[in-house]
């Protein structure tokens, strides 16, 4: 049986209802348009770019340490993302009332985002002192892995990936809430589903580095080694160089 090409564009074109015909206010296509640049792409990439590129796969670690290309790459993401979505919420000054059972849950859960974007910036601006031999006091709180820092960091990254996860759903809702093409709504998912592969692939390289260690070394003699790592996963000592 031949493939109808014009079926299938349209099938791929059309809403997800099925509707024929289809038409949005102009803030909410650019409410979704900026909300998804944030969260389906700046906010993600930012979070796998700390997690996995800590150290770099030609990096001679830990000989070579402190290595602050994914420190950099990850603030130009996430507050580029945030910029973006506060754009994005911007957009809705112009918004009417949604009444749907889904256009509600979205907002709940969008706001939660929001809310959480809002936690990690506060804590990064008080994620205490660094301290250690490259800083002008050798004390800090990073350096000493005080309670502070321990507490900002468990926060920090449990609150960056929740935000993340709700973030998914938050757009997902907002798709279907909009009866968005379903190209766009499948490509998210392509996109997304890559992104995990992706994850998983370097998870299993162990390129998830403990940030203490990616900074200063493993030698015991730094305070912050006598602990172990801060997060899920992170790996140090161990780091499996012929993995990456």
């Amino acid at each position: 049986m031949p493939l109808n090409v014009d079926k299938l564009l349209d099938w791929w074109l059309s809403p997800l209802s099925g509707a024929t015909a289809h038409t949005l206010e102009n803030w909410m296509i650019w409410h979704a348009r900026l909300m998804v640049l944030a969260w389906a792409v700046l906010i993600p990439l930012g979070a796998l770019t700390a997690r996995y590129f800590k150290v770099m796969p030609r990096q001679d670690w830990p000989r070579e340490v402190d290595n602050r290309a994914w420190w950099h790459a990850h603030r130009l993401f996430q507050y580029g993302g945030v910029t973006v979505m506060l754009l994005g919420l911007y957009m809705l000054y112009s918004a009417t009332a949604q009444s749907t059972f889904t256009g509600a849950w979205h907002g709940y859960f969008g706001w939660g985002v929001v809310a959480l974007s809002a936690v990690q910036i506060l804590g990064a601006w008080m994620r205490g002192s660094k301290g250690g031999p490259t800083d002008v006091q050798m004390r800090g709180d990073h350096y000493d892995m005080t309670p502070h820092r321990r507490w900002f960091e468990g926060i920090h990254k449990t609150c960056g990936w929740l935000a993340v996860v709700l973030a998914v759903v938050a757009v997902g809702l907002g798709l279907w809430a909009a009866d968005a093409p379903r190209w766009m709504f499948l490509t998210l998912a392509v996109w997304w589903s890559g992104l995990l592969v992706v994850g998983a692939l370097l998870e299993k390289a162990g390129r998830c580095v403990d940030t203490y260690q990616a900074i200063w070394g493993p030698d015991p003699v730094h305070p912050g080694n006598r602990r172990y790592p801060a997060g899920w996963g992170a790996s140090g000592a161990n780091f499996d160089r012929e993995k990456v």
